[in-house]
């Protein structure tokens, strides 16, 4: 148990207490500035971590209330940058608990309740009405899917978000057709809003979080892997796909023929819309092809390697995007209630089209989130805390004792 004191001096002991026996760790020994080493690098991540995050939330906003010509790259990518986000939050959270010695147990019983949290609330905005997608509830499902790799490698991680990038857009796709009918599935497969379709970007930030943020060489990886990853997908998306898809297009109307609409009545799965398979090689934002998925992954990326890349003197110009990412839920749920307090209204909330209006919304959004972190915690952030200790009080890991 890791336990610290302050002595007469002034000076700060950190000190290791293990039955009857004591040993002191001061700052200046090895241990000292290892241990003040390891907290710089997760304060310097976190820092980073939640100003992607944030910059994920403020794109949210400017495609809801000022998408535009020049903004419209945000369409799809921000939704990406913010499940990878989460997946590097997702791994970093149970390192912590692992370092601390928390029982595997109280984890999964505290993903298992965020999970349960977060989908309540995206279903709560569902209930809304507004026109933009919801992807809560996907994201509750991975809190829960998650589960089976938390555990594994980091080699483990990238080849299964590598696999998925390739066979998650097909099972989607059957899934879209099949389970269109049963909400909880269609939430793990049921199409491009999907935990399916968000797979390869949640595990890909699992396997990020394994990393050390901090290091020179990690941050330069994203950042040029993710340059690559969107060059090549740009490159297929406006050089080989059109015709690649115009020829695929018309081969599946020669093989399928004439579509027949199904009844709604009949029993499954003689229900069900014919599959999509079109979308295969779609590029547009929320298609969750491989080759959008790729793309908005190399955004991600090279976005999060960026912001890794700011020096720790200089990150004060993070902290603005860092306030929105603290409270990113919070944010993320107040942007459908404000749309449809506007829809309700009769207000015009489109501001794309009126000079600086994205530079506008993204200013507002930035100050909103600044209010809300001078608040302990975000109220959805805040509330999910409570919500999750009530079924998942921490206990520490018993190990056997030696003989």
């Amino acid at each position: 148990m890791s336990n610290r004191i302050k002595l007469p001096d002034g000076s700060v002991r950190e000190y290791e207490a293990d039955g009857a026996h004591v040993e002191i760790v001061t700052r200046d020994s090895a241990e000292g500035q290892e241990i003040t080493q390891r907290n710089s690098r997760g304060t310097g991540r976190l820092v980073a971590l939640d100003a992607t995050r944030g910059l994920a939330v403020i794109g949210m906003y400017l495609q809801h209330f000022a998408l535009n010509e020049t903004n419209a790259f945000v369409s799809g990518n921000t939704t990406l940058l913010f499940v990878l986000c989460g997946g590097i939050s997702y791994s970093i959270m149970a390192q912590r608990m692992r370092e601390q010695g928390t029982e595997e147990t109280a984890f999964r019983a505290r993903m298992l309740a965020r999970a349960v949290f977060v989908d309540i609330i995206g279903y709560l905005l569902i209930l809304l009405n507004t026109p933009y997608g919801v992807i809560l509830p996907a994201y509750a499902a991975l809190f829960v899917l998650a589960l089976l790799l938390v555990r594994r490698s980091t080699r483990v991680l990238f080849t299964t978000a590598s696999a998925l990038l390739v066979a998650g857009p097909p099972l989607m796709i059957l899934g879209g057709s099949v389970l269109p009918r049963a909400p909880l599935l269609g939430d793990i497969a049921g199409g491009p809003m999907s935990g399916l379709a968000l797979a390869p970007a949640f595990v890909a930030g699992m396997a990020i979080g394994r990393l050390n943020l901090a290091k020179m060489r990690t941050a330069l990886s994203l950042a040029g892997g993710g340059a690559i990853m969107l060059a090549v997908g740009k490159g297929l998306g406006t050089f080989v796909l059109p015709g690649l898809s115009r020829s695929f297009e018309e081969w599946l109307a020669g093989v399928q023929g004439a579509v027949a609409q199904p009844d709604q009545y009949a029993i499954w799965p003689l229900n069900t819309e014919p599959p999509l398979w079109h979308m295969l090689l779609w590029t547009a934002p929320h298609s969750a092809s491989t080759f959008q998925t790729l793309t908005g992954l190399g955004v991600a990326f090279l976005v999060l390697g960026l912001a890794c890349l700011v020096p720790k003197k200089t990150a004060v110009v993070l902290m603005p995007f860092a306030a929105v990412g603290r409270a990113a839920l919070t944010m993320y749920a107040a942007q459908f209630v404000v749309i449809w307090g506007l829809e309700l209204a009769g207000i015009d909330y489109g501001l794309g089209g009126i000079p600086f209006g994205d530079l506008l919304v993204a200013a507002v959004t930035v100050v909103v989130g600044w209010l809300i972190t001078r608040l302990p915690a975000g109220p959805l952030e805040a509330t999910m805390r409570h919500f999750d200790r009530m079924f998942s009080a921490s206990r520490k890991a018993t190990t056997p004792a030696s003989s």
